[in-house]
């Protein structure tokens, strides 16, 4: 009987490792939705309530995210590329539940107890300290991934895995976060996440992971060289510019969406806040949708197509989206436009690990991630600025089409992510193949097989 479970496991998760790991993800992911959303809606309703700076601090809650990728990002995926990959996603689970448990105990405090501005100082913080942990977490597991699921195929499907798990966290967690903080308070929200981080610990701990022979710290490279032989091997991969520039260009759409999207919710679709958790329910079905559909759509289309049609579907889609004014039709256009990005994000997983050596991993997700980050975080600023103070009564009429604030700022975000669908469909490299340089400070040639189309 038991070889038979391990047979079932190995059948739906690939082996036993990866079912370790998969089980961590899953875990801690429900508890970073439900954090993440009791805090928007925390601000939003109840230190934010009836002010005009609400938008503004929302915004401020995702900027502090996108700080904590510029900041902390470069350096840790140096330091990734060093450490052990398994203490590294051990250390850091348990930092992040240090941190969530102290939010935790200091949100047993009646509101009043502290000033507003204090309150969002220690939110912004703890956001702060919880992402950064998260900047070694993230390399460590996606070098992690390519060690224990070693075949193209079994990596398509991990990443497919990883995609629907995210979308399920996303069904299940944020409409857990509204009753929670309406009902019993935001402190069992916050003290879920926090349990969440131990029991990835405890999956993560079992997991057999081969390291990689320990290099005395006197061997080294220097952190600088190292990281400038890292930045060195992206920018001579055109596949890994391309696609960075073409995720800049949809961040400065989405990062809009990310932000506004409770008020818009309240607002456009004249909903009650306490439903908002069911706006991420809707873009998790969809997204499950998109990965489940995700392996044969790029079998069918190729993974450069796949990559410039799924952009130009959420385009069009977020354009839709912006025009609505009822929940219904919101909830559904939300759930049509996370199919084609489940899609774009299965595709890009196993591309990704073709085209980077394990020694550069980390080194490779420094230079997308903050890059990355930084075209959202100032798409969030633009947004949460306009939204607070420079479009703030912003009406009009268009060909007899009433336009506001937030539905304008979401059509300029749609209008983004098509152009990065055109950017990607003429500019994404056709080769089969591409070279990967040797890393002149960790001797070597490597040459990598990239299929990108």
């Amino acid at each position: 009987m038991a070889q038979a479970g391990g047979g079932r496991v190995e059948r739906l998760l690939i082996n036993r490792s990866y079912a370790r790991l998969w089980a961590g993800q899953a875990v801690s992911t429900v508890g970073d939705y439900v954090f993440d959303t009791t805090l928007v809606l925390w601000i939003a309703t109840e230190l934010g309530r009836g002010r005009s700076w609400a938008p503004a601090a929302v915004s401020g809650a995702t900027f502090v995210v996108g700080a904590a990728v510029m900041l902390v990002g470069p350096v840790a995926g140096v330091f990734v590329d060093r450490w052990s990959r398994k203490r590294t996603m051990l250390g850091t689970d348990l930092l992040r539940a240090l941190l969530v448990g102290a939010l935790t105990a200091l949100s047993f405090l009646p509101v009043s107890a502290l000033p507003t501005g204090v309150w969002l100082a220690v939110i912004y913080l703890v956001v702060f300290g919880v992402n950064a942990a998260g900047q070694f977490f993230a390399p460590a597991r996606f070098a992690v991934l390519g060690r224990v699921v070693d075949s193209e195929q079994d990596r398509a499907r991990a990443a497919g895995i990883g995609q629907a798990t995210l979308a399920t966290a996303s069904i299940v967690g944020p409409p857990l976060s509204a009753p929670l903080l309406f009902t019993v308070g935001i402190q069992w929200a916050l003290l879920l996440n926090a349990l969440s981080y131990l029991c990835s610990w405890v999956a993560i701990r079992g997991i057999p992971i081969p390291e990689e022979p320990a290099v005395a710290p006197s061997e080294r490279p220097s952190l600088r060289r190292e990281f400038a032989a890292g930045l060195r091997f992206f920018v001579g991969s055109r596949f890994l510019v391309v696609l960075l520039c073409v995720a800049v260009i949809a961040q400065c759409g989405t990062g809009a969406v990310n932000a506004l999207n409770v008020f818009f919710v309240t607002g456009n679709l004249h909903t009650r806040a306490s439903l908002f958790g069911f706006m991420s329910t809707a873009f998790g079905v969809g997204a499950v949708a998109g990965a489940l559909l995700a392996g044969r759509v790029v079998r069918l289309l190729g993974a450069r197509r796949t990559t410039w049609l799924a952009l130009a579907v959420t385009g069009l889609l977020v354009l839709g989206y912006a025009r609505q004014t009822t929940f219904p039709g919101g909830l559904a256009l939300l759930a049509g436009f996370s199919v084609p990005v489940a899609m774009l994000n299965t595709a890009m997983t196993p591309l990704l690990l073709e085209a980077t050596p394990q020694e550069y991993l980390g080194r490779m997700m420094a230079v997308f991630n903050p890059v990355n980050q930084a075209a959202s975080m100032l798409s969030v600023v633009v947004a949460g600025w306009l939204a607070s103070s420079g479009l703030r009564t912003f009406h009009a009429t268009a060909g007899g089409l009433h336009v506001g604030l937030i539905d304008t700022i979401f059509s300029a975000s749609g209008l983004c992510i098509l152009l990065a669908a055109v950017f990607a469909a003429a500019a994404l490299p056709r080769e089969k193949r591409e070279p990967v340089a040797a890393d002149p400070v960790r001797p070597g040639p490597v040459t990598v097989a990239a299929d990108v189309d």
